[in-house]
């Protein structure tokens, strides 16, 4: 199932993905991110309620790092969408 990982950067980079998911707010913010794409923060933070704007900037950064999700500057606007080929490999069921 994980062949893609033998190698020490998957291995690495499915690490980094799991431990980021590892964290309530990161799984919510990523499952969101599959149904709705181009989600700026405003967005984001209006859809998951009580979370403070630094702390959700925090979450997008550690699934940003991890290679999760993938990230579009529109003017001073930030857009995030699901990286779908790093869900695919290493978070499937997020793609469900």
């Amino acid at each position: 199932m994980l062949e893609h990982v033998t190698d020490q950067a998957g291995l690495k980079q499915a690490v980094k993905v799991y431990k980021a998911l590892g964290e309530p707010t990161r799984l919510k913010i990523a499952l969101l991110l599959t149904e709705e794409r181009n989600l700026c923060c405003t967005d984001i933070k209006s859809k998951l309620e009580s979370i403070a704007g630094s702390t959700l900037s925090h979450h997008l950064k550690q699934l940003t790092d991890c290679g999760l999700l993938e990230q579009r500057k529109d003017g001073t606007y930030v857009f995030f969408s699901v990286n779908r080929e790093v869900a695919r490999k290493y978070a499937p069921y997020l793609l469900d």
